[in-house]
């Protein structure tokens, strides 16, 4: 009987979500399939591989609290792109002897709980940053290091707690796995559940990180103001005002990186959002829709490290210190090509992050 249902499994048609709703049937079109998903995760290890080696060489990085939650980021991405093997491997039939029912849930779950600390964590960022801002003299006392340790852990604790109903047939908390058959055909999503998701995660999230960047922006923004009238009032003391212009620069700036960290974030995964809101409420269900929204979502997890990459100054000097001994000739040449001629020696008055 096991021999028999065996050989029906090896000959049934290769599942692939593209080829489900009748494009293609075909290896080719399963094959691409494999090729974006383990593209993608090549990406996503990579890329927060070198941000957490960063982090551990450049003491400097450290300076900022929002920097360990930059790491648990970069964690959390990190094992969103080890566990992004299970659908590859599964797709090329390495995993056939896998209860798919199982482990649809668990991958389903396991990816959920990553993206719901890097969600988490970015709310956190911008209230640190909303802290730092508005109470600039009392920021080190309220922001300690055992509570940002507390924070931290809570933020896995509550990210395993709030998706944990999904194992108990509450409802689905969305489509990583439906790249197995069973969670794409008979798991569905449930109108309560997803409502109960939006409601503890989602909302508070957004809501938060749109109330903190808006409030710190208008703060900056009217800081600048009065600087900027200052120095037209008092024209004779500019080189006071330059400085004291430089001050509010280095907050603004860091402000500025995370936002674009933040606006990426939601960019990507908006459409997600949507279409699980639209499929949970029975409006819309279409399964290459749920592909592309869910891997786009899941693409963040290497745009955060991008980002970072090529918007803070002391990140890049790190990973230059990191990738000297492995390039020292093309680092070098980059370095004289920067460095300015000796006639040319000056104060620097701006500020870099």
């Amino acid at each position: 009987m096991n021999s028999s249902s065996n050989a029906n499994q090896s000959s049934s048609p290769l599942f692939c979500l593209l080829g489900a709703v009748g494009y293609s049937h075909s290896l080719d079109t399963c094959m691409l399939e494999v090729a974006v998903i383990l593209f993608l995760t090549v990406l996503i290890i990579f890329g927060n591989l070198v941000v957490i080696f960063v982090f551990h060489c450049a003491p400097l990085l450290h300076h900022h609290t929002t920097g360990h939650f930059i790491q648990t980021m970069a964690y959390a991405d990190l094992l969103v792109g080890v566990s992004c093997l299970v659908p590859s491997l599964s797709l090329l039939h390495y995993l056939r002897g896998l209860n798919e029912e199982l482990a649809c849930k668990a991958f389903g779950y396991i990816v959920s709980v990553l993206k719901s600390v890097s969600m988490a964590s970015l709310a956190c960022i911008s209230v640190d940053r909303y802290i730092a801002i508005t109470r600039p003299l009392s920021y080190a006392t309220l922001v300690t290091p055992c509570r940002l340790r507390v924070c931290i852990i809570l933020i896995w604790v509550y990210s395993a707690l709030i998706f944990l109903p999904s194992f108990f047939s509450w409802g689905k908390p969305g489509y990583h796995g439906d790249i197995f058959q069973w969670c794409a055909e008979s798991w569905k999503t449930n109108t309560t559940f997803s409502t109960f998701i939006v409601a503890l995660l989602y909302a508070p999230a957004a809501l938060t990180v749109c109330f903190t960047y808006g409030s710190i922006f208008r703060i900056c923004r009217q800081h600048t103001r009065e600087i900027t009238q200052r120095h037209a009032r008092f024209s004779s003391q500019t080189e006071t005002n330059k400085g004291e212009r430089c001050e509010g620069c280095t907050d603004k700036r860091y402000a500025m990186v995370l936002f674009r960290i933040t606006s990426v974030f939601y960019v990507l995964w908006m459409p997600y959002i949507l279409y699980f809101l639209l499929e949970s409420a029975g409006l819309y269900r279409h399964m290459v829709v749920s592909f592309l929204t869910t891997w786009l979502a899941i693409s963040n997890s290497f745009c955060n490290c991008l980002i970072y990459s090529l918007s803070n100054s002391v990140f890049r000097k790190g990973l230059g210190n990191l990738l000297n001994p492995l390039l020292p000739s093309c680092l070098g040449c980059a370095d004289a090509k920067k460095a300015p001629p000796p006639g040319s020696l000056r104060t620097e008055t701006r500020c870099h992050v």
